[in-house]
């Protein structure tokens, strides 16, 4: 029997040269997420829930948020690292924190409290359009940087120094404030892409000249990439900035974020996986979506990638025909492939036959007997009629409405 591999052509694969670095991930659900303006905040309860779903699809980092806002988000900062520490969960905690002295110290306030090690991210803006409005000069922006980042290290802190909206600053700063920020003891950089600017290209260019920079300085730091979504650019960017040089890139459940949002972290898994920089079983990434939605409020459009109702799901003739040929000649894998991009079992889905509009007789004769019904010629003709005549695709009601009717009195 042939397998997949020697049925499709694969031109993702020409003069393809995965990095070989190592890739990670930072899921900024429970902090960056948040900050859209159409979620709901969830409960410490199903953050921990959350937290624990990140866990197992194995991702390496998560922001657990800014405890310098206030009292209500230190206490779930601290109760979440907590969480880590109390289940011996492999995922490790960092906290954002602007680069100001009762901010740093929050963080190192909770680290101690549990007795773990958390990352501090310390931020600040770098694009000339954010320093004009802000009224910052450069050695303002460097004075910051260097008192933060050494406070942070003082405290015993591993120290990541993001450098916001950096796909719109000059080389001239972002080289005098990486600088300062990797003399000052930081060990990883983060380049954030705040409003969405990038282009590929440009995450790429931005990326590289991060990478010489720190080649030049002998240093031993690596680089993240923080991605939002305002152009569409958002998975393409993250897959640039990987290929670039990038170690650990940023994204959030779903893409929920400020505007229009993160990075998506599902999508950047699925991605990762099928492009061969990751290896997790994505078999449970769909209750890592639907937790999401669920406690966010945030509902999934049916036409979504690959967690959307419609990802898997076909009412079209040509296409249901081909995907049913398939799992008649035995073989499910070929079936889940030869009308899909993204194959259904990697998380956990399976390809769905409906009949509507568009469907011919062979969608119903599958329906009827994946549903235990009899393919009798009267139930097949019938049915068909009816879904040549409604405007949508039939629900599983309406059909055993037309096989209910077919029934003698």
């Amino acid at each position: 029997m042939p397998d997949t591999e020697t049925l499709i052509y694969d031109w993702n694969l020409v003069d393809f040269r995965p990095p070989a670095h190592q890739v990670m991930l930072d899921d900024e659900t429970l902090r960056d997420g948040l900050q859209s303006p159409s979620v709901r905040r969830p409960t410490i309860e199903q953050k921990l829930g959350l937290l624990h779903l990140m866990d197992g699809l194995q991702i390496e980092t998560v922001d657990i948020g800014l405890p310098g806002a206030g009292p209500h988000v230190m206490t779930d900062v601290e109760r979440l690292a907590r969480e880590i520490v109390d289940q011996r969960l492999s995922i490790r905690a960092n906290c954002a924190a602007r680069t100001v002295e009762s901010d740093i110290l929050a963080v190192a306030e909770v680290s101690q409290r549990v007795g773990m090690p958390i990352e501090c991210c310390t931020f600040i803006g770098s694009s000339p359009i954010r320093t004009y409005t802000e009224s910052w000069s450069l050695d303002y922006l460097e004075r910051h940087t260097e008192d933060a980042v050494r406070l942070g290290v003082r405290e015993g802190l591993p120290v990541m120094y993001v450098t916001e909206d950096s796909t719109r600053a000059d080389p001239e700063t972002l080289s005098r404030l990486y600088k300062t920020a990797i003399r000052a003891g930081a060990s990883r950089i983060c380049i954030a892409d705040t409003v969405g600017h990038a282009s590929p290209a440009g995450a790429a260019a931005v990326v590289g000249f991060a990478l010489r920079l720190i080649r030049q300085m002998g240093a031993a730091v690596g680089i993240d990439w923080h991605g939002h979504r305002d152009r569409g650019f958002d998975i393409a960017n993250s897959i640039a900035a990987v290929e670039a040089g990038a170690t650990r890139i940023h994204g959030a459940a779903l893409g929920i974020g400020e505007r229009v949002g993160n990075t998506p972290m599902d999508l950047l898994l699925v991605n990762m996986v099928l492009m061969g920089y990751l290896h997790q079983d994505l078999s449970h990434l769909k209750d890592y979506v639907a937790m999401t939605s669920e406690i966010c409020g945030v509902p999934v459009p049916a036409n979504y990638p690959v967690f959307g109702r419609d990802a898997f799901r076909t009412a079209t003739g040509v296409h249901a025909s081909a995907v049913i040929k398939a799992i008649k000649k035995g073989e499910p894998g070929i079936a889940d492939t030869v009308y899909s991009g993204v194959p259904a079992h990697l998380v956990g889905r399976e390809q769905e036959i409906e009949v509507g509009p568009m469907s011919g007789r062979s969608n119903v004769v599958f329906w009827l007997e994946h549903h235990g019904f009899p393919a009798t010629e009267p139930n097949i003709e019938r049915v068909h009629e009816v879904a040549k005549a409604s405007t949508t695709v039939l629900t599983k009601e309406e059909i055993l409405d037309v096989l209910d009717a077919q029934k003698p009195a």
